[in-house]
């Protein structure tokens, strides 16, 4: 039997077949009765049936007449091979229909026989679309790709050997015959060099490429996926149509390109899927290289059979409408070199070689020696970086001309190293930081002279570009080319080309005629890396230090010395070590906007608090118990702050010490031990601070481990609590009635401890008058008010400095730390002369560094900026902009339940339905996963795990403000 051969047929129209007629076909030849909706199809007709109470029975497939039954037979034996072989991998079988033939034969209207069988339904859904692709989605396709290779390496079947136009092995005669279809006349001549360039590579390889049975079309709409709980991680395959002998790395290139059409889709998106493929099947070095120039050949081939197929079967709406994606999937295949990717990909596969040495016969610049040559810094760690530096556009020159002032002879650049200089704030993209090349600025002209022999390629007024054996060096800027120096004139090593006399760009390139960009993304720096030299032998000079990223190096020590129980945010953290303002800085330069950072409230890298520290340092640190002006200074103006008679100030190290201090404070004054808290709330990690604490976010025993005199009121959750909405004013005489219980059982407690702004749930509100119906119990029953303001005090809810002003009431006791601070260690007490007088029954008090001179003037100098900043205003303006613009979102994307919070402590809750408030605990995750690759930082809270923290730097600008709430906008509506 002749098998099908696209050159000879080229035209394959969907089968004619109605919803009606496939129901027909399906109760006469399988005895089934159902219902029938069209699927989509490029060249079948596929409906799914399912029965009355619309559940799925099974795929209806019509097979395109071009194609024979020994071909379907071939389809649908592979499909039970590879589940047998592959056990967990799911694959589209035949029903088995008792007594009923797998495959029927029909009759179109026509006379043209067709074959169709009803295919088992796989739940879970494809991966259509353009929705974003997490990297562990990707790898799973690679992994599934993979396993179905080596499920299928052995199979074997009379009806796989037919010619597919989908067969790589024959991309090139395809797009040699299809590409009349594109009257577009760019994009016809795009596709045609591209597949020219890739085939070349091929051809050159195939003799090396292994070749068995593929399934030819493992891609995104061909997958099914398992529970979203799990991540919506694909682990089925379905439609063996394209099953065909190719080559085997062609089942990866094909999932491949099918993740560039996706949100976030760029090539090196693709490396998790390309890793997780050679860990199953490992692909040989003739498979690397091939690889990108077979993704390349793939997407023209969906190009033009794309555009062929919606020219002859117009009606076709899977067709017509995958147009524009195939396009995508083709201008992103080829937005980097192959070359480029290549070498990326050998990189992520650890196969990387190493390039053959090159050198130079002699100095392209001549007049250098090491020992007068200062080498720039130009990387995140840099010193010359602070102060917000990097962000002046003249910041790298400004660097050099002091080099030279101090007595350089020439200042040169850092081959390889990712420029914070050229990094971009407030952008959805890494910049291109990494430089494939070297400044160079000279402090006297120097004579330009040949590295080797070679030919002058061009000589212009501002640049020299020769080539030789050795590749190709170019050199413009503050270049004066030779007058007898011409293009296409040969010189001998050491003839002199020019003059150098300023800041010049050296690039050395291992190819003749490959552009190489100066600045590339560090995400593709191995790739274009591999296609350059690094031009200090060139200079003379020793190489470049190393700039290899080693974050995922540094994790690996981190998890093998540091307590693994203390949390960390993301699954593969970025290395930060920079901060500035409300942005933070990774080692390859990247920006990311801080969403989260509430204890740097006047933001990353303040100069003047940085002086002001490193003043103090130099002059002296020691204890509180010594004399001197910056505790009483700071304790004078803490205070200050508060209403009388809130007079006193207790100095510590942190939040939870300040917690664990009140409590103390309280006890001691009542001589009781019984305390009062909010349930859901968190207060800190001492033992007292701990026990006091009800979050089962910060401690999953927080609610079975808590000690008797620890009593819990109702969480005030005005929007899921059990009172809700103007309901909520329930939450007080509740609150009261336990205190007054306790009074009654001869339990009267010490205090009533809660934060005036319900911090954990995500920033929300207390019920109007909360505080002071229940600070009124508290205190008639004889104990203290406690106001928790470590995280909500300082301004930072904008409408008063301390929270618990909002509530029109004065605690007997204030903790705060976070803020006050700036991150340095320093928290604080502040309360009653009467109150700090009754600690003395238990003895002392001493916080060894909590009022230290540092501490102190860190503590002062952090009140005096946030005024003259005026951040408290700031966080009002700002803030109520953000949750304006947040509450807009909600108006768009169900997934948002509501916006908590107040000037910049706000929390967006994130719920699954807006009825039953189904927390959307994995989605929060997830999203916030996403928002880093966007280039910001959020991260989840509350008990649930489901709320977006808000309460970044209180110095974020509006603009920050909008690119955060753009992102979340784009993560909403293109997926996570």
């Amino acid at each position: 039997m002749t098998l099908f051969d696209f050159f000879q047929t080229e035209e394959l129209a969907v089968p004619a077949i109605t919803a009606a007629q496939a129901r027909e076909i399906a109760a006469t030849h399988f005895g089934v009765d159902a219902h029938a909706a069209a699927l989509g199809s490029q060249q079948d007709a596929n409906f799914l049936l399912s029965n009355p109470d619309g559940e799925p029975i099974g795929v209806l497939k019509v097979a395109n007449p071009a194609f024979s039954r020994i071909e379907l037979e071939a389809q649908d034996t592979a499909a039970a091979y590879i589940r047998q072989a592959e056990p967990g991998v799911r694959t589209a079988t035949n029903i088995e229909l008792a007594g009923v033939p797998p495959i029927a034969e029909l009759r179109s209207e026509d006379g043209t026989t067709l074959y169709a069988r009803i295919i088992a339904h796989l739940a879970g859904g494809t991966m259509s679309g353009g929705q974003y692709v997490t990297p562990a989605r990707a790898a799973a396709l690679g992994t599934l790709a993979g396993r179905t290779a080596r499920a299928l390496a052995a199979f074997e079947h009379p009806g796989v050997d037919r010619i597919l136009q989908w067969d790589l092995r024959h991309a090139q005669r395809t797009v040699e015959v299809l590409a009349g279809h594109v009257t577009d006349t760019g994009r016809r001549e795009a596709v045609e060099t591209a597949t020219a360039a890739a085939w070349q590579v091929v051809a050159d390889l195939s003799e090396d490429l292994p070749i068995q049975v593929i399934h030819g079309d493992i891609t995104d709409d061909n997958v099914v996926c398992g529970p979203p709980e799990a991540g919506r991680i694909p682990d089925g395959i379905i439609d063996l149509g394209d099953l065909t002998r190719s080559w085997t790395v062609a089942e990866l290139a094909i999932a491949v390109s099918s993740l560039l059409r996706h949100e976030g889709g760029e090539p090196v998106a693709t490396l998790p899927a390309i890793a997780a493929f050679h860990a199953v099947r490992p692909l040989g070095p003739a498979e690397i290289e091939v690889l990108w120039p077979l993704v390349v050949l793939r997407a023209a081939v969906l190009v033009v059979s794309g555009v062929q197929q919606a020219a002859i079967d117009t009606d076709n709406v899977y067709a017509t409408s995958a147009l524009e994606w195939e396009w995508r999937i083709f201008e992103r295949a080829v937005e980097v070199p192959s070359e480029v990717m290549s070498a990326q990909i050998r990189a992520a596969l650890n196969a990387a070689y190493p390039a053959d040495p090159s050198s130079a016969q002699t100095a392209i610049i001549g007049g250098l020696a090491p020992t007068t040559v200062t080498r720039l810094d130009l990387s995140p760690e840099s010193d010359a970086m602070d102060s917000g530096r990097w962000l002046a556009a003249e910041c790298e020159d400004d660097l050099a001309a002091r080099a030279l002032t101090d007595g350089a002879v020439a200042v040169v650049s850092t081959f390889g190293q990712p420029r914070l200089t050229r990094s971009v704030p407030l952008s959805s993209q890494s910049a291109p930081t990494v430089g494939t090349g070297v400044d160079l600025w000279t402090g006297a002209p120097m004579p330009i002279t040949a590295p080797w022999a070679g030919v002058v390629d061009a000589a212009t007024s501002d640049g020299v570009t020769l080539t030789g054996t050795e590749g190709t060096v170019l050199i413009r800027g503050a270049v004066r080319a030779g007058d007898q120096v011409q293009a296409g004139q040969s010189v001998a090593a050491g003839a002199a080309l020019g003059t150098a006399d300023g800041h010049v760009w050296i690039q050395w390139l291992r190819r003749p005629g490959v552009v190489v960009p100066d600045f590339v993304r560090a995400e593709y720096a191995a790739g274009w890396l591999n296609l350059v030299e690094d031009p200090s032998a060139l200079l003379g000079l020793p190489p470049s230090p190393s700039a290899t990223d080693d974050s995922e190096a540094l994790w690996r020590r981190r998890t093998d010395s540091f307590a693994a129980v203390q949390e960390h945010y993301y699954r593969n953290p970025p290395r930060i070590e920079r901060g500035w303002r409300e942005h933070m800085l990774a080692n390859d330069a990247r920006s990311y906007l801080d969403m989260v950072n509430n204890v740097a409230i006047l933001g990353h890298g303040h100069p003047v608090l940085a002086d002001a520290v490193a003043r103090q340092w130099r002059r002296l640190n020691t204890n509180s118990r010594f004399n001197y002006g910056a505790v009483v200074a700071l304790s004078e103006r803490l205070a200050a702050t508060l209403p009388d008679p809130l007079d006193t100030v207790f100095l510590v190290n942190s939040g939870s010490e300040a917690v664990d201090l009140a409590l103390r404070l309280a006890m001691a004054t009542t001589g009781r031990h019984d305390v009062v808290a909010v349930s859901e709330a968190y207060h800190g990690w001492t033992y007292a601070t701990d026990a006091v604490s009800t979050s089962v976010a910060d401690n999953p025993n927080a609610l079975t481990t808590r000690p008797e005199w620890v009593h819990t009121v109702p969480s005030p959750n005005a929007y899921r609590g059990e009172h809700r909405g103007a309901d909520a004013e329930r939450y007080a005489p509740e609150a009261v009635a336990i205190i007054e219980g306790l009074a009654a059982q001869g339990k009267p407690p010490a205090a009533f401890i809660c934060e005036p702004f319900y911090g954990n749930a995500g920033g929300m509100a207390l019920p109007d008058g909360y505080l002071k119906a229940v600070y009124a119990a508290v205190r008639s029953a004889g104990g203290l008010a406690v106001a928790d303001e470590v995280q909500v005090g300082y301004g930072r809810t904008g409408r008063s400095f301390w929270s618990f002003q909002q509530q029109d009431v004065v605690p007997d006791v204030v903790t705060v730390a976070k803020a006050m601070g700036n991150g340095q260690p320093l928290g604080a007490v502040i309360t009653t002369r009467e109150i700090a007088e009754k600690y003395r029954t238990q003895g002392y008090f001493f916080s060894s560094a909590g009022g230290s001179p540092v501490s102190c003037v860190v503590g002062l100098t952090v009140l005096e900026l946030m005024e003259k900043e005026g951040l408290q205003r700031n966080a009002l303006t700002v803030g109520d902009h953000l949750k304006l613009r947040i509450g807009e979102l909600a108006t768009r994307h169900e997934l948002i339940g509501t916006v908590h919070g107040s000037g910049l402590y706000m929390g967006v809750e994130l719920v699954r339905d807006r009825a039953t408030l189904e927390p959307a605990v994995e989605e929060t995750a997830a999203i916030c996963e996403r928002l880093r690759e966007l280039g910001v930082i959020v991260q989840p809270t509350g008990d649930r795990q489901n709320v977006l923290k808000v309460k970044p730097p209180m110095c974020i600008t509006r603009e920050s403000a909008d690119f955060f709430v753009d992102m979340l906008d784009r993560v909403l509506a293109t997926g996570w």
